[in-house]
């Protein structure tokens, strides 16, 4: 088990939600722009960047930046300056999946710190320690591990790990606006966007109980999970196994509800470090998360104690 509290991580799509997150417990967020991020719960500019990195560092938190977008030969052109702009902007890291973001980092931002998220496909140390000989400190690892492999793994790491504690995960992603080809397929209007705030369901014929939430941006569709990970009542596994990063996605979520999940694993993170001998899960932890839990989606222990077709 390692020394010290790991980092609470949360996505947030403002100035207010960051600064509200870390008010809440939070010690770091994952910030960015649809252009070079995918899955945002909203975008922030350079300036707004600037001004979360201000306040995150004066309640010694952490900002992250993602540049986790596939990387086409189009937004190679802009990449280095995007990159040196974060880094001056006041960065702590940036989360990459592609190796041009890696190679320009290391070149032209050499102060901002190199986070591996690959998606479903971190999912052994010995690739994680290759990324980690090529410049990353921190693997982000596959929300589809079990308990066993994510605690297994770890002692092999020689990067940090991050994990996903709570909230939806992402099940598919296309670059073609998949809904409004289908709807103009069948002769429907689409009107407006088709973004987050529109609210749109994938249901299943089979399963018309469940929802998956879907939306499109610049990046095309994306298909969310119809249950929430959570993972608090065994978060203690993973502080054990010394996990140095959870992270609560916030994508989706009002602010209130994110608020509440950021102070249950607060709580449960600090009582850990005070007293890892005599820690229990006490179940009232969960009682303002589920007073806002959307009534349509179950909290689940995701992929955690089941295992992953690939």
């Amino acid at each position: 088990m390692k020394a010290g509290k790991p980092e609470l991580l949360v996505p947030a799509g403002s100035v207010e939600e960051a600064v509200s997150f870390i008010n809440a417990g939070a010690s770091a967020v994952l910030v960015g722009e649809d252009k070079y991020g995918m899955r945002l719960p909203g975008e922030c500019s350079l300036e707004d960047i600037r001004k979360i990195a201000e306040f995150a560092h004066s309640r010694e938190a952490k900002v992250y930046v993602s540049v986790s977008n596939l990387i086409s030969n189009d937004l190679l052109e802009g990449l280095d300056v995007y990159l040196q702009e974060v880094q001056q902007a006041g960065a702590d890291a940036v989360q990459f999946g592609d190796p041009a973001v890696l190679r320009t980092a290391r070149k032209v931002a050499p102060g901002l710190a190199l986070h591996w998220n690959a998606e479903m496909t971190s999912t052994n140390y010995a690739t994680a320690n290759y990324w980690g000989s090529k410049g990353a400190s921190r693997v982000v690892l596959a929300r589809e591990l079990n308990m066993d492999e994510i605690t297994g793994m770890m002692p092999h790491l020689q990067v940090e790990a991050e994990v996903q504690v709570h909230g939806m995960t992402n099940i598919y992603h296309s670059k073609r606006a998949l809904v409004a080809s289908y709807m103009t397929h069948q002769g429907r209007p689409v009107e407006g966007d088709l973004g987050k705030e529109r609210g749109l369901f994938l249901i299943e014929a089979e399963r018309q109980e469940e929802k998956y939430p879907i939306y499109e941006d610049v990046n095309g569709t994306h298909i969310m999970s119809s249950d929430d990970i959570c993972i608090l009542e065994d978060l203690h596994l993973l502080l054990e196994a010394g996990v140095d990063s959870f992270k609560i996605e916030s994508l989706l979520k009002p602010a209130a509800y994110t608020i509440a999940v950021i102070k249950a694993y607060r709580q449960a993170i600090n009582l850990f470090a005070a007293d890892p001998e005599n820690y229990a899960f006490q179940d009232s932890w969960m009682d303002g998360i589920r007073r806002l839990q959307d009534p349509e989606r179950e909290l689940s222990f995701g992929f955690y104690y089941k295992e992953q077709v690939y």
